[in-house]
């Protein structure tokens, strides 16, 4: 059995192995000279994780200031804000330093993203939740520091962070003065940092894993390619037409928000040649099920029922199950749906096929792009219960394991 056939149905990604059994870590061969800026240590990524950040908030946890920044941080939103007054010196100075845009951002591109996101952001919307987010639950490190940290015991709360950030990314001016992708990847650095304070403190995350720390940069750019990587090759796989600029504006978005995350520039693939050889050494390997994987996938897919009582679980358990493939779907125990399984497996693609033959009426693009807007406002409206969301530093680790 092929590593390929087990997950036929997501393109570039291989698999866990036959069983299912994270196979063991291969030695990091990944070079630097494909990277962004081409030239590096060389360093294991495993072994790296962000210590500008993480001495920041160690220090934050030391003299009990977390809730404070974190009140502070609350009504700093877009990219161009001034930072709030009365903020520790150290933070004030991480920020503003962190805030900026790397040397080699390409602004061009980045205004060709939002042309690319204006008429592919519906099958993105898709492969970002159904797609990416469930593929979360079948990467053993990933699931078990959100099942033991603090996300865990708020899931809905979580999944709206994590939306948010999938959401800015997209919009017009995204890393711009009126965008707020900036402002929301450093809200998440500070809450990797957390994370990786708060963690090693707790005796389940310890007793679930092989790591001393969570969320190294290879953690990073695992996620990262479950994100970025996937939805590019689920978009070839589709069929949907990718010009070269498309294509250089969507990998350049997610080579800026792996820089502001704190991600070391020799680890962002160059091109998505690079990004396809290093998702092959980090991601497909380790892809395999777990029980907190498991757990979360059931939660994930039962949110909405608390408000349409179960209508839609079964779209969802199809997309899930057409967006990853047979082997994930089944990992993660989704059931397998007799009517909207072959719908969704007959019917996608004509959809895509008519929605890419209309794109070259006139305002085709805007209008498409507005219904999608209405479509991804009204899912964060849902799972924000209608609040502003704001990414804030946990200061403790799931209640329930104690």
């Amino acid at each position: 059995m092929s590593r390929r056939s087990l997950l036929r149905g997501s393109s570039a990604l291989g698999a866990a192995g036959a069983f299912g059994i994270i196979m063991p870590a291969a030695a990091w061969t990944w070079s630097p000279t494909s990277s962004v800026i081409g030239t590096g240590s060389g360093l294991d990524p495993r072994q790296v994780w962000d210590d500008e950040a993480d001495t920041l908030v160690a220090a934050l946890f030391a003299r009990g200031e977390v809730d404070r920044v974190n009140e502070l941080l609350a009504g700093w939103t877009r990219n161009g804000q001034a930072l709030p007054a009365g903020l520790p010196a150290d933070v004030r100075l991480f920020l503003e330093k962190a805030r900026k845009l790397p040397t080699w951002t390409d602004q061009a591109k980045l205004t060709r993203a939002f042309s690319f996101y204006e008429r592919r952001g519906l099958y993105l919307g898709v492969l970002y939740g159904l797609g990416s987010g469930m593929m979360s639950c079948v990467i053993p490190r990933e699931a078990k520091a959100v099942y033991y940290s603090a996300g865990g015991a708020e899931m809905k709360e979580r999944i709206d962070k994590t939306a948010k950030l999938g959401y800015d990314i997209g919009v017009r001016d995204a890393f711009g003065p009126n965008g707020q992708m900036v402002v929301t990847c450093l809200k998440t650095r500070l809450t990797h940092a957390a994370v990786r304070h708060l963690l090693p403190q707790s005796s389940h995350w310890h007793a679930s894993t092989d790591e001393a720390r969570p969320i190294s940069q290879a953690d990073i750019m695992v996620t990262w390619h479950s994100l970025a990587t996937f939805s590019f090759n689920k978009l070839t796989a589709w069929g949907v037409p990718m010009p070269s600029a498309d294509s250089a504006a969507f990998l350049h978005l997610w080579q800026i928000t792996a820089h502001l995350l704190g991600v070391a520039d020799e680890y962002i693939p160059a091109t998505w040649s690079d990004a396809n050889a290093q998702s092959r050494q980090v991601l497909d390997p380790i892809l395999a099920p777990t029980t907190e994987g498991v757990a979360l996938a059931k939660i994930l897919l039962n949110l909405a029922a608390e408000y349409d009582g179960g209508l839609t679980k079964p779209m969802l358990h199809s997309f899930t199950r057409f967006c990853l493939g047979e082997q994930i779907a089944d990992w993660l125990q989704v059931p397998r749906e007799p009517v909207t399984d072959p719908l969704v497996k007959a019917g996608w693609p004509p959809f895509i096929a008519f929605r890419e033959a209309t794109m070259w009426i006139p305002l085709a693009p805007q209008g498409y792009w507005l219904f999608d807007e209405f479509l991804r406002l009204g899912v964060r409206f849902f799972l924000g219960e209608g609040k502003v969301t704001n990414i804030t530093m946990p200061t403790g680790n799931n209640p329930n394991y104690t």
